[in-house]
């Protein structure tokens, strides 16, 4: 059958550091994936998600799971250089406040927005099914953590029989695609990927993607019989040095190439792999 190409994306809810934002569907048009994992996506309380935004300009069907409240600057904040400012504190505004509430003194400063912020799965192929993964909470990571799932129809070749008795019939592959945001090693992720891959396995061929929080070699040993479909230095954006992201592959799925990809203005890099079923 076709390859299939997968992308995954941390999109910082369109915006670097300073609130500055950046054109999300141009940087997902760049990627030209048949199906895009998005984190931290953005949509406004009472309008239009981002994945929403992306879905309509580009012809995906858009699976979402909001996993917080959060706060996003309305207007850039012009007063440094870099992707973000350097330090934080009282007298330094950030672009964006993720859980829990806005602090009175910031709210009393106005200048911010409500929204959520969550996942997304963007698909070119059929959506069979879908569902919402919950992992329970991290010991030490505040925010809500989950995973969202989608059922893909692929189509493959005919039916490889010589001399079939009626016309020739189009194969139809299933994949389950599965995007997550891990927390960080520190705030208690090996017991997430350990709830994660439990609750990911036997659904024949998958993909999960996402934001990690982790490099490569422990993130497999944590998720036992997941394969990684590409590598490439992700994070930070300005100058990458570690892996991040990932796209791992499970059951009858071979990688055939992958590596990252510079896009939009987040502090993520992309991270693209093309996969076949087998």
């Amino acid at each position: 059958m076709p390859d299939i190409t997968v992308a995954t994306f941390n999109t910082h809810t369109g915006m670097d550091g300073w609130g500055r934002p950046f054109d999300l569907v141009e940087a997902c048009r760049e990627l030209d994936a048949d199906v895009l994992a998005l984190q931290e996506v953005y949509a406004p309380r009472d309008g239009v998600s981002h994945a929403q935004d992306v879905a309509a300009e580009l012809g995906y069907t858009a699976t979402e799971l909001p996993l917080a409240r959060c706060w996003r600057l309305e207007e850039p904040v012009w007063d440094g250089k870099g992707w973000e400012p350097r330090k934080h504190g009282p007298g330094v505004r950030r672009a964006l406040y993720v859980g829990g509430r806005l602090c009175e003194p910031r709210r009393r400063l106005g200048g911010y927005e409500e929204g959520t912020w969550g996942l997304a799965i963007l698909s070119r192929l059929e959506v069979a099914g879908f569902e919402a993964i919950d992992v329970g909470s991290a010991s030490r990571d505040p925010n809500r953590r989950a995973a969202i799932a989608v059922d893909l129809l692929a189509q493959g070749g005919a039916s490889s029989d010589p001399a079939p008795a009626f016309p020739p019939v189009r194969l139809i592959h299933r994949l389950r695609v599965i995007c997550t945001h891990a927390p960080h090693l520190a705030a208690g992720s090996p017991l997430f990927f350990r709830r994660l891959g439990h609750a990911a396995r036997g659904h024949g061929p998958a993909v999960l993607a996402g934001d990690m929080n982790l490099w490569g070699p422990p993130l497999v040993v944590f998720l036992h019989g997941w394969r990684r479909a590409a590598k490439g230095q992700t994070w930070p954006a300005r100058s990458p040095h570690s892996q991040a992201d990932h796209i791992l592959v499970s059951g009858p799925v071979s990688p055939v190439s992958g590596g990252a990809v510079r896009v939009g203005n987040s502090d993520h890099l992309a991270l693209r792999a093309t996969i076949a079923l087998e």
